[in-house]
């Protein structure tokens, strides 16, 4: 398998304009000839299926959801990075580049992320036209607040419901042209399997959810932007239907899978409070901009928040980071509230939470101010919690949240299967091993509105149209053996639900994978899960034990195998990295602070896997990180 990141050559802040101008197009006659397969509708697969369709080209889009606007894009909630320098307080497209790669933990791509940062003011742009309703400052201008890892105010934002706008922006533009026949939907409809005939995608194998039909529909380009894996740790701030299905599947087809064990803790979720609990809740990263984080000061202090005297809390992030204080990366702030939980100092019934007030804040700025900017969060918060958070402190927990490994691509977003591209989430490539606050939602646009309609056109451009047809044996294979998994899982017939292997597999992941990991621990894991998955395979029970209908049960079995096997990916990866870098942390590999401490000499690369069968160990191929532009240091944002 080779590795061409395809980066072009010149100076960074030319790269992507110089390149863009020696991609090949296509005539505008000649886009109505290609049909290209978009799988996800969120903001990245939205913003793509529109833009495409708008350039001429023929789409064909693909979502589990009843609608594109249930994709989990909606569930973002804080805001949108840009450089824009509104607040004319030193930004700059080299600051957010310079920001992402240090909050990254120095183990992404300088040039992708560059033409990240460079793209970000020209999103904001479209989506102002498309009528997204940013906050204002009193003047008219569109408001910025912070985000964790940045000392600027950078971050775009529509109350606490950022994500739900701006893919409400995406999907008017999506509607538009599903109306004007040139994109065509296909709701509760779930990709199975990816069609590679010559080394190239030709296709996808698809169940309709309603009917149970499989069937396969044959493109010229296909597109996954189906989100990242967190759900592989069953319990996550993602919608219980997120997955790596799609992913994973292509993966198994010949698709790279790089740097599975970079996964995010979000510090500020509600804590789990049983094992009733199915998912956690997110509740935004903004609130660091005026919560002040804390617990007491002495350990096995039980007394009520307001009872707790102010020289008796302790500001711990305030007080370790004094530059940052709050505001502070995720990781970095995941691990500091763990530290003070192991120190038996953290709050709320099971000890596993630390307190995010309010107090100082609406003090300084009065009730209704922060009421205006946090509102929809409180109000959320208090309808889960039964606690007024305007009263007392939120108490709040790291959780899994975002995934930064996925798919690897190149420069132009293609995976090692040719025409086959990946985008947002599903793919590796901007985040590193951390990703920052308010930065999933650029890069989901920056993929789908800028970069993979001009990348994707020069691909059809050099290759022509696609030849094969649904009728080949490529197409008929791939749809015997969909069809086959299905009828395993059906014929089963054990006594243990989908749910409850999924119970338990996030249960090993989270044990040993997941804050602090270890040698020890992340062998353990191996033995662990083949165990598991064999499990799996002779005691599943779905019920009604059918394919001709809705049937969730099915769905939720097909998911849970392909977590199964993924664990395998993501743990295998976590033990050969025997350094610590952003969120993944390697308890063996920290500074006497308790930081984590990178091996730049031995693992400044992407760790890009190869499937080698199920149960076998896969195989590790080495894209190296080359850093012209900053220099490799210690992160310190004390």
């Amino acid at each position: 398998m080779e590795l061409d990141p395809k980066i072009p050559a010149g100076p960074i802040d030319q790269k992507w304009e110089r390149y863009k101008f020696q991609l090949k197009l296509v005539n505008p006659a000649n886009k109505r000839k290609f049909n290209i397969l978009v799988v996800g509708s969120g903001l990245a697969g939205g913003s793509t299926a529109a833009t495409l369709a708008e350039l001429g080209y023929g789409v064909d889009c693909f979502c589990y959801q009843d609608s594109p606007r249930r994709a989990h894009s909606i569930a973002a909630q804080g805001g949108i990075n840009a450089s824009k320098n509104y607040q004319n307080d030193g930004d700059s497209d080299y600051r957010l580049f310079y920001d992402t790669i240090k909050g990254g933990d120095y183990r992404s791509r300088e040039a992708n992320v560059y033409r990240l940062a460079e793209l970000s003011g020209n999103i904001i742009d479209q989506c102002v036209a498309q009528g997204v309703p940013f906050a204002r400052e009193y003047g008219g201008l569109l408001a910025n607040r912070s985000f964790g890892g940045a000392q600027v105010s950078r971050t775009f934002y529509a109350r606490g419901q950022t994500g739900q706008q701006l893919l409400l922006g995406a999907y008017s533009a999506l509607s538009r042209q599903i109306g004007l026949g040139n994109v065509k939907m296909h709701t509760r409809t779930e990709m199975l399997d990816l069609v590679v005939v010559d080394g190239r995608a030709r296709g996808i194998v698809v169940r309709d959810m309603v009917t149970g039909e499989v069937r396969s529909w044959a493109g010229d380009a296909v597109i996954l932007a189906t989100g990242g894996y967190s759900n592989v740790f069953y319990l996550s701030t993602n919608a219980k239907g997120c997955n790596v299905t799609a992913a994973y599947r292509a993966h198994k087809r010949g698709a790279a899978f790089a740097n599975p064990c970079y996964t995010q803790i979000h510090p500020t979720c509600i804590p789990v409070t049983g094992e009733h609990q199915s998912k956690l809740t997110l509740m935004s990263e903004s609130l660091r901009n005026d919560g002040r984080i804390w617990v007491p000061r002495d350990a096995d202090d039980e007394r009520r928040p307001g009872a707790i005297p102010e020289e008796e809390r302790d500001y711990y992030l305030e007080r370790r980071y004094p530059a940052f204080g709050n505001l502070v990366p995720r990781d970095v702030a995941s691990r500091a509230a763990k530290l003070v939980c192991d120190e038996s100092r953290g709050v709320g019934d099971t000890g596993l939470g630390v307190y995010l007030d309010f107090k100082t804040a609406i003090g300084r700025l009065g009730e209704d101010a922060i009421r205006e900017k946090y509102g929809n969060l409180f109000h959320m918060y208090e309808k889960i919690t039964a606690e007024n958070p305007y009263q007392s402190p939120m108490r709040i927990y790291p959780a899994l949240h975002y995934t930064m490994g996925g798919l690897w691509v190149d420069y132009n977003l293609e995976a090692t299967i040719g025409g086959l591209f990946v985008l947002g989430e599903a793919n590796f490539s901007d985040h590193g091993a951390n990703r920052l606050g308010a930065s999933a939602l650029m890069q989901g646009l920056a993929d789908g509105y800028f970069i993979a309609p001009a990348t994707v056109g020069d691909y059809l451009a050099r290759e022509g149209a696609n030849t094969i047809t649904t009728e080949s044996q490529g197409f008929k294979s791939t749809e015997t053996e969909v069809n086959e998994k299905i009828k395993r899982l059906l014929n089963i017939k054990g006594e243990r639900t989908p749910e409850s292997f999924h119970r338990e597999l996030g249960k090993i992941v989270w044990q040993h994978c997941g804050m602090g990991r270890n040698e020890a621990g992340l062998k353990q894991a191996l033995e662990e899960l083949p165990k598991l998955r064999d499990e799996f395979w002779k005691n599943l029970k779905v019920l009604p034990a059918r394919n001709d209908q809705v049937n969730q049960t099915l769905e939720k079995a097909g998911r849970v195998a392909d977590l199964l096997e993924f664990a395998e990916v993501m743990v295998a990866d976590a033990l050969n990295r025997t350094e610590s870098c952003g969120g993944h942390f390697r308890e063996e590999s920290q500074t006497e602070e308790g930081e984590a401490m990178r091996d730049d000499e031995n693992f400044a690369y992407v760790a890009a896997w190869e499937h080698a069968g199920v149960g076998e160990p896969p195989v590790l191929h080495k894209e190296q990180l080359a850093f012209e532009e900053v220099s490799l240091t210690q992160r310190s944002y004390k």
